[in-house]
């Protein structure tokens, strides 16, 4: 297929034409994303690696915005809640399927946060090292790639690595992510 084809007359793949009003954020379609994503994650090793700790990374960072003192407005709302809403936002311009997965994966998430939050004397510490730990492993997975992370380009990517994780669960059980 051609670029013209999928992405429109005289586009480049990535650099296509933005929409009037359009935010910097929202203007590529989600598979150009994931190609370009992909790219930088070939090697097996490194894609083991993006496995536990893509998660891992976005597990211990929402653990520690949680973690930032709130206003007591309601206990179900912090910080993390922003971080959140904005970024299922984002996923949801990108892809509603895959944006409504990744409100389960942040539910689960949640759900060990706060398991974290209630028993551990210093949660701050557990998230930090869990988010300091996998961001090694993620150098080292990109160190074996010989390939700077994809995020050091466009930091865009960094809310990418996530959906590329679950865009291979979505063609596995054979679900449409578009």
């Amino acid at each position: 297929m051609q670029n013209s084809d999928k992405f429109g007359a005289g586009l480049s793949r990535w650099n296509p034409a933005p929409a009037p009003l359009q935010f910097i954020f929202f203007d590529m379609k989600l598979d150009a994303y994931l190609e370009r994503y992909g790219e930088h994650h070939q090697h097996p090793i490194n894609k083991a690696i993006h496995w536990v700790a893509v998660p891992l990374i976005m597990f211990s960072l929402l653990g520690l915005v949680w973690m930032i003192p709130f206003p007591p407005l309601t206990t179900f709302l912090n910080w993390a809640s922003f971080l959140i809403a904005f970024t299922i936002y984002y996923y949801w311009t990108l892809s509603k399927p895959m944006a409504m997965a990744m409100v389960l994966v942040v539910g689960v998430m949640s759900y060990f946060i706060v398991r974290i939050e209630l028993t551990a004397a210093q949660p701050v510490l557990v998230f930090a090292v869990i988010f300091v730990l996998a961001w090694i492993a993620q150098f080292i997975g990109h160190k074996i790639e010989g390939k700077r992370p994809s995020f050091l380009e466009d930091l865009r990517f960094l809310l990418i690595g996530p959906l590329w994780l679950l865009h291979f669960i979505f063609k596995k059980l054979g679900v449409s992510y578009e």
